[in-house]
């Protein structure tokens, strides 16, 4: 079984950034894919950003130009930079990694964007 340990998370004001991390429990493969997804209470979770292949990546409209995900794939981690956080960017925000048919996701993390 694979774990994901998701960490970076934490309070920031609005206008301010946060680098989320994410890292596999054990090595010895290579996920085909990685994405964050977040959700804020109320909400569905919703795909933020997701890394595949050889880095072809893909945003959600509403942090397109703020956020940047990227991964090191020999190490199956992934990160998201997020800058110019606004106050709707608060959620939890979920590490989700794909290997063959399987989906795995991490415990998630908190960000809180403060006004």
């Amino acid at each position: 079984q694979v774990q994901l340990v998701e960490s970076g998370g934490g309070l920031v004001q609005a206008g301010g950034s946060l680098r989320l991390s994410c890292g596999a429990s054990r090595d010895g493969f290579t996920f085909t894919a990685m994405s964050w997804y977040r959700q804020s209470p109320g909400k569905e979770r919703e795909l933020v950003a997701a890394i595949v292949g050889g880095g072809i990546t893909r945003y959600a409209d509403s942090v397109k130009g703020r956020f940047t995900i990227s991964r090191n794939k020999p190490h199956n981690a992934v990160y998201l930079q997020m800058n110019s956080l606004k106050p709707e960017d608060t959620a939890v925000y979920y590490c989700k990694a794909r290997l063959g048919q399987s989906d795995f996701w991490g415990q998630g993390t908190q960000v809180t964007v403060s006004s």
